[in-house]
Order: C-alpha cells, then sequence, then structure tokens
C-alpha cells in the first residue's frame, strides 16, 4: 500500500531551502525589504546590526530567508561562541601548565609572618606552588624563629625558606635572622613594614601609603589616614582585592619570593 504525505503542497510552490550562514562582524549582506546594505558589526539574541558605506546603523531581526549573501537568499544564524582563551601565564608570570594536578607536597617548606603574607602569596604563586608541590604556613610573627627552625630541622631533601617582614640592615627583624644558621634554611625580606605595603598603591586606588607615627599600630594608622572604617581584616580584603598578578606587587617582594620558591625547589 502506498504511503503518502499529508503535506498537499505541489513540489514547486514549497520554498526551497536556503543555506545558514554564522553572521560573523565583517559579513557583508542586504536585507531585501528595504535594501539596506552593510557589514555586520554585532549579532545578539534575535537581532543583527549592520553597518553601510556611510556609517549608518540598522538592527533587523534574525528572520528565515532574511537576508542576501551576494545576491543569494541566505538565514543568518548567531556565530558559536568562541571556546573560552585558557589563560597562558600564570598570576606569577610563570608559563601555565594546564590540567596540571597538584604535586605531592614536598618536605620542604615556606614560613611567612602572617596570615595576609600567607594570602598575598597564594594570590600570586598558588597556581606556582601547587605544580612544585610547596606549602606555605604562616607563623605570627618571627620573634622565635631561631627556635621554630630548630624544630623543623631543615635538611638537604628538606628546605625551608622563610619571609620576613620589614628586614632591614639594623632592625630587630634582621638580628633574629641572623641567628638562623642552617645551610638548609633561608631568611630574606623586603623592607616594607607590613606585606600591606608590597602592594603597589596604584594598585589600591590610593596614591602613596601614608607614614604612620612610630608608636602607632601601623595598619590601623594606614586606615586612619586613609579614612577607611578601622577594620583591619575589611581594609586587607579590599587590598588583596586589587591583586590580580604579580604586576601588583613591587619587585622587592618578587623578587624575594622567587629566591625562596627556587631554593625550596632546588634538585637534592
Amino acid at each position: 500500500m502506498r504511503q503518502y504525505s499529508p503535506d498537499l503542497t505541489p513540489p514547486w510552490k514549497k520554498p526551497r531551502s536556503v543555506p545558514e550562514v554564522p553572521a560573523d562582524p565583517g559579513l557583508v549582506v542586504e536585507e531585501p525589504g528595504t535594501g539596506f546594505c552593510g557589514a555586520v558589526i554585532r549579532c545578539e539574541a534575535g537581532t543583527v546590526t549592520l553597518e553601510d558605506r556611510f556609517g549608518k546603523h540598522r538592527v533587523f531581526p534574525l528572520e528565515p530567508r532574511g537576508f542576501l549573501l551576494e545576491g543569494r537568499v541566505v538565514t543568518l544564524v548567531r556565530p558559536a561562541a568562541a571556546a573560552p582563551v585558557r589563560p597562558s601565564r600564570t598570576a606569577s608570570g610563570s608559563v601555565a601548565v594546564p590540567g596540571a594536578r597538584a604535586r605531592v607536597a614536598r618536605a620542604g617548606r615556606i614560613y611567612v609572618e602572617g596570615r595576609h603574607d600567607a594570602e598575598l602569596v597564594e594570590r600570586v604563586w598558588g597556581d606556582d606552588l601547587r605544580v612544585e608541590g610547596v606549602v606555605v604556613e604562616y607563623l605570627e610573627g618571627v620573634d622565635d624563629l631561631p627556635a621554630v627552625v630548630d624544630a623543623f630541622a631543615p635538611g638537604p631533601d628538606a628546605r625551608l625558606g622563610v619571609l620576613v617582614d620589614h628586614l632591614v640592615p639594623g632592625s630587630k627583624e634582621s638580628r633574629i635572622a641572623e641567628a638562623v644558621t642552617s645551610e638548609h634554611a633561608l631568611v630574606l625580606g623586603h623592607p616594607y613594614i607590613d606585606v600591606w605595603e608590597a602592594v603597589k598603591p596604584s594598585s589600591v586606588g590610593i596614591a602613596s601609603w601614608p607614614r604612620v607615627p612610630r608608636g602607632q599600630d601601623w595598619k590601623t594608622g594606614v586606615c586612619r589616614a586613609l579614612g577607611w572604617p578601622e577594620n583591619t581584616g575589611a581594609a586587607w580584603q579590599h587590598i588583596l582585592s586589587g591583586v590580580r598578578s604579580y604586576k601588583d606587587l613591587e619587585p622587592a617582594l618578587l623578587g624575594r619570593v622567587e629566591e625562596l620558591i627556587d631554593f625550596v625547589t632546588a634538585p637534592e
């Protein structure tokens, strides 16, 4: 028994199929109803914007068989979304390793003075440290650093790097650092009173870091001078939000952290 299509429209009256063409920027088409001819400059949900040779813009609906391309009827469709571009560099400027798994943690460590220091190092060097298997811990101050180093017992297969704030000649911190004598421990520091100052002022939206008179808590004094609420935790989160990569940090900190990472990960 023959099967018949329920569509009784004669073949010569059925609309011919037309090609679908992505509305890529720069594609030149004509809208036959108005005769407007122009290049695609934008394609959004349901509409396409054309620009003619005089710079005039017109918006048209993306309807089937709605445009002429080189005299032929076509249906414009939205271009396929481009695949997201993977970053080629980490926040520290190192070459990114797509899909790399975190390495099993080394016995070696990097110690920093406080939580803010640790969060800043994580923000910029976190990807690198996971690839290298380096764990960062914080000390809550360096007054007992020699005893901490002795307890860690650094060795050829467990090197220890320490980052110290305000490590300048004649400071308390410099005298403490000099008391660490293990060849398998490296103590380095930056000249800033606190790691906050290692963030470039422009990245925080200020002209410069204020000078705080001696005898005042430095972080609280900074908040007062800048007119920020005297909430150092909230202030730090604001500062940290301005750090996107190594470009937001001062070179005096960058070099020291890179050197500590190299020391801890050096071949045994």
